[in-house]
């Protein structure tokens, strides 16, 4: 199964955006997958803000494991892991339109309407679903050749 089959799957079977895009990597990184999933869970619905997507926040979390090293701690060893999480933020925003949860979904999912809204055009099911997807496939595109993630 591939990395965005399986984090649709979990996805769909109740995990956040955030989380199912890091579970889904997770084991191959090293770090366990109910680690994962806390780690992840504020970053959901835009860190519960609209904020930045959790598909891509999850993403960048992948980014981060995969490609980071021991020099990630000084800013020249950060200088890898800011050039890939551009190019995901650039090609994110071309399939979904923006990195923004409400911009991506067309509501604020903090109101009442909004929530409202989101539930009744099944937008959890169909919008941010295909934005786990495409984190996914870009995250598989961009990590094509590592080890750590195979």
């Amino acid at each position: 199964m591939n990395k965005a089959t399986e984090a649709a799957d979990l996805f769909h079977g109740g995990y956040a955006c955030s989380q199912a895009v890091l579970a889904a990597y997770a084991p191959a990184l090293g770090l366990d997958a109910d680690v994962a999933v806390r780690i992840a869970a504020p970053f959901a619905a835009g860190m519960h803000l609209g904020d930045v997507c959790g598909a891509a926040t999850g993403a960048f979390m992948v980014l981060g494991l995969a490609l980071c090293t021991e020099d990630c701690v000084v800013r020249q060893g950060r200088a890898a892991i800011a050039a890939s999480v551009t190019e995901f933020a650039e090609r994110f925003r071309e399939r979904s339109g923006s990195l923004g949860c409400r911009d991506i979904l067309g509501c604020d999912v903090r109101t009442p309407e909004g929530m409202k809204m989101a539930r009744e055009e099944g937008l959890f099911a169909t919008t941010c679903s295909k934005a786990v997807g495409d984190a996914c496939e870009i995250l598989e595109d961009m990590l094509r050749g590592s080890r750590r993630c195979e």
